[in-house]
């Protein structure tokens, strides 16, 4: 697929996701969503791929918000019809893992979309921020309620009313990433992490996904109820054959996602 906005390659199994409007610092206008997610859908379609890495292109940036100069213009119809938080609920749901490298800025929708993944990790030049405040709006692609999730109610509470940016480090510090990594390096990290979470069984990685969100955003006993019946289930499939033998047979396991 050719697109204006993005990049998007796959490389030995990794899909990469680029937001290339570098001149820009890669704000996500209405054409890049609709890009990501035509992207995201084709990703989801081949076998060839078993993780996504999304970053955006040039030295400033990761995604430093939404496109101001649509955002002026934005009604009452266009926060109902919320295209961006469609798109990251979208992520958020993915059945493939998600990691989010964070090069340069992450601010309102960037920092939103990288929240989204599964993982986040950072740069060391990595900034972050939800400064929606100071245009008079809100953090309403998920940031109020994904933030909370990540760093704490009070965190959360202080980042978005004062609308401050801040470092990697204390990103890392607050939960909001897992990891901070050279700048040179961070796209090999992100490489390396999802080669390693490829190499376990699909079957296996997706429904660890689908309980670990399900069962945040129920009670303990329900969480546990879910965990049952989807490890339950896990019984049931080739790959644990297959995970079980190599591991006794001490050899790397073969898994088919069956």
């Amino acid at each position: 697929m050719e697109f204006t906005t993005i990049l998007a390659e796959v490389d030995n199994r990794l899909g990469t996701i680029t937001v290339n409007r570098p001149e820009a610092r890669n704000a996500l206008s209405k054409t890049v969503l609709r890009e990501i997610r035509a992207a995201l859908e084709d990703f989801a379609a081949r076998d060839d791929v078993g993780a996504v890495v999304f970053t955006g292109a040039g030295e400033k940036a990761f995604i430093a918000g939404a496109d101001i100069t649509q955002l002026v213009n934005y009604t009452l119809t266009d926060g109902l019809a919320s295209e961006m938080a469609r798109l990251y609920d979208y992520i958020e749901d993915y059945d493939k893992p998600t990691i989010a490298a964070v090069n340069g800025f992450a601010l309102g929708g960037g920092n939103e979309l990288a929240m989204s993944c599964d993982i986040r990790i950072a740069a060391e030049s990595a900034r972050f921020g939800l400064p929606e405040t100071n245009l008079g709006v809100l953090p309403g692609a998920g940031g109020t309620q994904r933030l909370t999730r990540l760093v704490g109610k009070g965190r959360a509470v202080e980042l978005i009313l004062t609308g401050r940016i801040f470092g990697a480090g204390e990103a890392k510090d607050m939960g909001l990433v897992t990891d901070v990594v050279p700048d040179a390096g961070l796209l090999d990290a992100a490489r390396a992490l999802a080669e390693q979470i490829m190499g376990k069984g699909p079957l296996a990685v997706r429904l660890a996904k689908l309980v670990i969100k399900t069962g945040a955003e129920t009670d303990q006993r329900t969480g546990l109820v879910i965990e049952r019946l989807a490890q339950s289930l896990l019984y049931t499939t080739a790959d644990k054959r297959e995970g079980a033998r190599a591991f006794i047979e001490k050899r790397p396991a073969e898994f088919q996602g069956q």
